[in-house]
Order: structure tokens, then sequence, then C-alpha cells
């Protein structure tokens, strides 16, 4: 029986959390509940513009290259050179610009906090109060 509720409390883990990140939206945002990596890859390359409730998403990412590059490698399928090169072609080709990038994970989760259309990522090891974890599916 314990054997049992070990497993099913890791299966009730959100999924980052094992890569070494969690995302992170704030609380109120239901839009987010129960996206797939897929759709979170989306909404941080900003092919995904749109929460389905019609607010405009708002990704905001921290300056940790070895973070960042954990979050690209996982939820991107890419190094995070390769992201930042998808980035590049945006600009130069006047698409988009790059996610509102912040220094310190706390100024990540203070953007996620204050904005109910905002997504980010943190650390597993950050402090989430006032920030609801996404639970990425498969």
């Amino acid at each position: 029986m314990r054997a049992l509720l070990v497993a099913l409390a890791l299966l009730a883990t959100p999924a980052a959390a094992d890569d070494g990140f969690r995302v992170v939206v704030h609380p109120s945002n239901m839009a987010a509940d129960g996206l797939t990596r897929t759709q979170i890859s989306q909404l941080f390359l900003k092919k995904t513009t749109r929460w389905a409730d019609g607010r405009r998403v708002e990704p905001v990412e921290p300056g940790d290259a070895a973070l960042r590059d954990r979050f690209c490698r996982r939820i991107h399928g890419k190094s995070a050179a390769a992201v930042k090169s998808f980035w590049n072609q945006q600009i130069f080709a006047g698409r988009e610009v790059p996610p509102l990038e912040k220094a310190a994970e706390a100024e990540v989760l203070e953007v996620v906090r204050s904005r109910p259309e905002a997504i980010g990522y943190v650390s597993p090891g950050a402090e989430l109060t006032g920030v609801k974890v996404v639970v990425a599916k498969e």
C-alpha cells in the first residue's frame, strides 16, 4: 500500500519539477491547466499568442543560462543556443521579439504574480507562494 501511495505522489508531481524547472502562471489563470509540453513551447516561442480566454500571453524567462538550457532542451527539444538562433531570425525578419527576460528568478515570479496573462519558469527550489505551478501533460 505504501508503494502505491509513493507512486501516486510521484505521478501528481509537476512533470517539469523532474526536469529541473517549474513552469508557473498567475493563480487565476485557468487556461494554463493541463497544458502539454508542446503547448508550453508554443507559448514561449510566441507561436500561440493568446490564452483560451483571449488574453495576450506574456512569457517571461530567467537569465540563468543553465536553467534556460534545461527548459529549452525539455520543452522545445532544442538547446538554448538553437532557440536563440530562432529568435535572431524572428527579430531580423521583423516578426517577433523574444520573451521578456529577468535577471533573477524572484523577478520572474514577481511578473507572474502581478500579471494574470504571464507565464514563466523557475528552478524547483524557488519560492512559489502566489503562483500556480503548471502540471505539463505528456
